[in-house]
């Protein structure tokens, strides 16, 4: 949730039941909304504090902050989605249209049930803070990992904006990331990359060969006034064989000829088969069989380098679904025997009032009919099932969020736990915000609680079964640490639960500063 930031009022307007609402709020003050939910049969009302994404429904994956192009890897166990980071840009003290000048660092979350996502924080990719200081921007990543020398590396693949490719390193799927070559790994000089308009949104495929492939570009020739010729076949998409190293190229790019290319390259591989993907142009006109403006289509190949044969589209345009449109963005994957789409959509932004290009993460199922063609996917707030439920005896990131109000994450000075220098907290605790996870299992039953906080101020913690003002089961008395980075765990016994619930974790506490920090909780049984 954004909740603190530059002064600006926003105005919007909201359907509660068959009344239109008009509310009114400023920085520094908690948007609670009454949301819109669409979903596939019909459009709800659900009334909640939560922004967005209200409990029950899985879109989208976070509202503590934004995220745009993802790009989704399985690893492990786990999924982790990277992407742009979008952020509130401001001019004259308001919210102005995101152009993505600002964009330097990746988000990444990550979950192992699709429904509660943990929080990994930026990646510092470009600019002098970045690990590719040679870079201005880092956009629309694409992240995959192999074994190298019998250890295994993560790669990380982003446009400097529209005019190269660069890529970082890493031992673990959250960083700490490096530069290990000091320059992109595809410039406009790559063999085979002239007549690449935007030279950006890469897509990685890990073959099961073990080799690598990049899939990289987009944009229109002929600058303003395209021909209706270049605008249905701009031959601007390509793909490059990596080195066994994933960090250089081989050979020369192919030309991908993508009817109605803009941008945003995704790569599948389904039953053999190899399914290069785009998102389609808004130019001239687009004639019955081939791809509608800003829609995501697909053609398929027998081999990763091509030539592709162009079968249709899967995902309409986010103006479809969700009623406010722009760019598209998407990646396939498979988790858990099933295939999913994640894109984004200006979900978080329409609940704010404030729909100017700043997008955030969706994910819902993906599935093929009998001869091997994508179906129309029906993308919603919905989203999807949990696929697994939720441990409360393991050490759990607090910015692991089901869902959230009034909430924000931030660097931690405490340990991480999955890299002791990579480690977020939730923070921007006020009375009445709240904190939900999804469907833990409690087995035959818990009987204390703790939590690792820092606080200047302290409050309460109420642990509240299946809703909000559910069955009250704990409390903890947050008492002042000395500072809102000095830890300590805290401790309260909880009445007897048992089986599987969600937990909702309610703050109180007085006055408007930030009540305490939380950086992870843990059941005992």
């Amino acid at each position: 949730m954004i909740k603190r930031s530059p002064m600006f009022l926003l105005t919007f307007t909201l359907l509660s039941g068959f009344a239109l609402n008009t509310y009114t709020a400023s920085a520094n003050t908690d948007i609670g909304t009454t949301a819109l939910v669409t979903t596939k049969q019909a459009v709800s009302v659900v009334s909640t504090s939560a922004l967005a994404k209200t409990p029950g429904y899985s879109n989208p994956l976070i509202t503590q902050k934004f995220g745009a192009d993802p790009f989704a890897m399985v690893y492990d166990g786990r999924v982790y989605v990277y992407m742009s980071s979008d952020a509130f840009m401001y001019k004259n003290g308001n919210v102005s249209d995101n152009d993505y000048s600002n964009i330097k660092t990746i988000t990444c979350i990550s979950s192992d049930d699709m429904v509660n996502w943990t929080d990994h924080g930026e990646i510092p990719v470009a600019g002098s803070n970045g690990a590719a200081k040679w870079a201005s921007n880092s956009w629309a990543p694409a992240v995959t990992h192999k074994i190298i020398n019998g250890k295994e590396k993560f790669f990380l693949y982003f446009a400097n904006n529209g005019g190269a490719i660069g890529v970082l390193t890493a031992d673990t799927p959250i960083g700490p990331w490096t530069d290990p070559i000091g320059k992109p790994i595809v410039t406009t000089s790559t063999p085979g990359v002239n007549g690449v308009v935007w030279l950006f949104d890469p897509a990685v495929l890990m073959d099961d060969d073990g080799t690598g492939y990049l899939y990289f570009g987009g944009g229109i020739p002929g600058g303003s006034s395209p021909s209706q010729s270049q605008i249905a076949n701009p031959k601007t998409g390509r793909v490059i064989k990596l080195d066994s190293d994933m960090i250089h190229t081989t050979g020369n790019a192919s030309v991908i000829d993508s009817p109605f290319m803009f941008e945003d390259s995704g790569i599948h591989k389904y039953n053999g088969k190899y399914y290069y993907s785009y998102c389609s142009n808004f130019s001239g006109t687009h004639p019955t069989g081939t791809p509608p403006q800003g829609e995501i289509a697909y053609m398929v190949s027998d081999n990763p380098m091509g030539p592709f044969t162009y079968k249709g589209t899967f995902l309409k345009n986010p103006g479809s679904y969700f009623g406010v449109g722009g760019n598209n963005h998407h990646a396939v994957f498979q988790f858990k025997n099933q295939w999913y789409v994640t894109y984004h959509a200006q979900t978080l932004g329409k609940a704010m009032g404030i729909t100017k290009g700043y997008r955030s993460p969706h994910i819902n199922k993906l599935e093929y009919d009998g001869s091997g063609l994508i179906k129309t996917v029906q993308a919603d707030m919905q989203g999807v099932g949990q696929v697994a439920n939720l441990n409360p005896y393991k050490r759990t990131e607090a910015e692991t969020i089901g869902w959230n109000s009034g909430l924000s994450t931030e660097k931690s000075k405490a340990s991480g736990s999955m890299v002791s220098s990579i480690n977020l907290d939730v923070t921007n605790i006020n009375n009445g915000d709240w904190l939900a996870v999804s469907k833990a299992d409690f087995g035959s039953g818990a009987k204390s609680f703790k939590a690792n906080i820092a606080s200047t101020v302290g409050g309460t913690i109420e642990i509240h079964l299946d809703s909000l003002d559910g069955q009250l089961i704990g409390t903890i008395n947050v008492s002042p640490t000395g500072g809102e980075q000095q830890w300590k765990e805290m401790k309260c016994d909880v009445k007897s639960v048992s089986g599987v619930h969600n937990v909702y974790f309610k703050f109180n506490g007085n006055g408007t500063n930030n009540l305490f920090n939380i950086d992870y909780w843990q059941f005992i049984s």
